[in-house]
């Protein structure tokens, strides 16, 4: 997560941890704000490769923000070692740091 917050800050995108989870062994998920395209949640996932990977947590992607609220809320019931960080990104500069599952 320290990553991500890094190459935001060294790319003016506004990013911030808007959920706290266990340090030693909590999940990270982002919420990538768009504000008029809607927003979306990426999970963490392992590919078929063995590599690190990213999947929306919601099918239909970008959608009206208080759905994702939702979705992570429901997530952090599940496991309340979650972590949450928020991107804004109006804009369209944040670039996930690894391959999109679809």
């Amino acid at each position: 997560m320290q990553a991500q917050l890094r190459v935001c800050d060294i790319k003016f995108i506004s990013a911030m941890v808007i959920r706290k989870g266990d340090p030693d062994s909590g999940s990270v998920f982002l919420k990538l704000n768009r504000f008029s395209e809607g927003c979306a949640v990426f999970v963490p996932v392992t590919t078929i490769e063995g590599e690190r990977g990213w999947m929306h947590g919601l099918k239909n992607g970008f959608v009206d923000e208080r759905d994702c609220d939702a979705y992570i809320n429901r997530q952090v019931a599940r496991d309340p070692d979650l972590w949450v960080l928020e991107i804004e990104d109006p804009k369209k500069q944040y670039q996930l740091d690894a391959t999109l599952v679809e």
